[in-house]
C-alpha cells in the first residue's frame, strides 16, 4: 500500500558563505517560498514593523494587524505571516540552527535561560508591546551587522527575549506534525484551495477530488495531518478573516458574516465567541478602542 504524504514540505535553509545565520528582510509583499506549508530546523524569529497578516503556526491560526515579534522553534510548521506591509512597513527574519554556536555552549549556566527559550519555541511564541518595542529595531539592525558583531547582537536579543514575561504560547495544545521530510503537495493545495474559496461553501466531494481522494480517506487524511477536520479548519479560517474585517471595514458584522463565507448569522456569532473568546461586537468596540489609545 502507498504511504500518502501528510507532512509540510521541508525548507532548506542556507545562510551566506561565512555565516551561521540568516538575516533578510521583504518591504512589499511578495510571492515567495515561504507562503506554502513548511517546516526547516532552524529556529525562525519573525518581526514585522508595519503591516497586516495571518499567523498559521501549527494548529494556531490568527490575524494580526499593525506588527508582531514572533519566534518558531525548531520543526515548528508554519505558513508565510506578511499578507501586506505598509509603504514604510518592513518584515525581517532571522533563521539559526539551535546549535549554531556548538554542541555545548547553550548547556552552560549562564546560557540557562536562553536554552529554556528555545523549548517555550517549539509551541511558537508571540511577544507583546514592550518587548517588542525594544527588540524589533534590534532585530532589523542586525542587517548591518557582520561576522562576530552579528553573532553578539543576536545573542543579544535572544537573551532580551529570554528574560521577556509578556509572550502568549501560539500552539498552546502542543500539537506537532510528525516533519520527516516528506512531498507535501497535496496539505499545500488543500489549504491554498481554501484560502482562495473560504468565502463560499467548499464540498467534502469538491476539496477531494481536489487531491484525487474519496471522501472517506480524505477525512481520515486530513484529521491526522492537522488534529481538525476539514470543516473545523475552513470555519476558523473564516472567523480570522472576520477579525479581519471588523478591524479595517466598516462594513456591519452581519455583512461581515456573509462576506466570510457563513451562510447563518447565529452559527457565526457561535463560533466567533467559541474561537475569539469574545461576541464580534465586542472584539470590534475593544479593537477600535485599542487602536485609538494606540494612535
Amino acid at each position: 500500500m502507498s504511504m500518502i504524504s501528510k507532512k509540510p514540505a521541508f525548507e532548506k535553509v542556507s545562510p551566506g558563505f561565512g555565516s551561521s545565520i540568516l538575516v533578510k528582510q521583504h518591504t512589499e509583499k511578495i510571492e515567495n517560498n515561504h507562503a506554502h506549508w513548511h517546516f526547516h530546523p532552524e529556529i525562525e524569529l519573525v518581526y514585522v514593523n508595519k503591516g497586516q497578516g495571518k499567523r498559521h503556526i501549527g494548529n494556531h491560526l490568527s490575524y494580526f494587524n499593525n506588527s508582531q515579534l514572533i519566534l518558531i522553534g525548531s520543526n515548528l510548521p508554519h505558513h508565510g505571516f506578511a499578507d501586506r506591509l505598509t509603504s514604510s512597513g518592513a518584515e525581517t527574519i532571522v533563521q539559526f540552527k539551535p546549535d549554531f554556536l556548538g554542541d555545548h555552549f547553550f548547556n552552560m549556566p549562564e546560557a540557562n535561560a536562553v536554552k529554556a527559550l528555545f523549548e517555550r519555541a517549539k509551541m511558537g511564541l508571540l511577544f507583546k508591546p514592550d518587548t517588542k518595542k525594544v527588540v524589533g529595531p534590534k532585530i532589523e539592525s542586525l542587517l548591518g551587522y557582520k561576522g562576530f558583531p552579528k553573532l553578539l547582537k543576536l545573542l543579544e536579543i535572544l537573551y532580551d527575549m529570554a528574560l521577556a514575561e509578556d509572550y502568549t504560547i501560539l500552539n498552546v495544545d502542543g500539537f506537532a506534525f510528525e516533519t520527516d521530510v516528506q512531498d507535501s503537495a497535496k496539505i499545500d493545495m488543500i489549504f491554498k484551495h481554501v484560502n482562495s474559496n473560504f468565502y463560499r461553501q467548499i464540498p467534502l466531494e469538491e476539496i477531494s477530488d481536489k487531491v484525487s481522494m474519496t471522501v472517506p480517506a480524505f477525512c481520515r487524511y486530513f484529521k491526522k495531518a492537522t488534529g481538525k477536520t476539514f470543516t473545523k479548519l475552513v470555519n476558523e479560517y473564516r472567523v480570522v478573516h472576520a477579525t479581519k474585517l471588523l478591524q479595517e471595514s466598516q462594513s456591519s458584522i452581519t455583512d461581515i458574516c456573509y462576506e466570510c463565507g457563513f451562510n447563518n448569522f447565529a452559527h457565526f456569532n457561535k463560533l466567533f465567541k467559541e474561537f475569539t473568546g469574545k461576541s464580534a461586537s465586542k472584539y470590534r468596540s475593544e479593537m477600535k478602542r485599542f487602536f485609538q489609545q494606540a494612535i
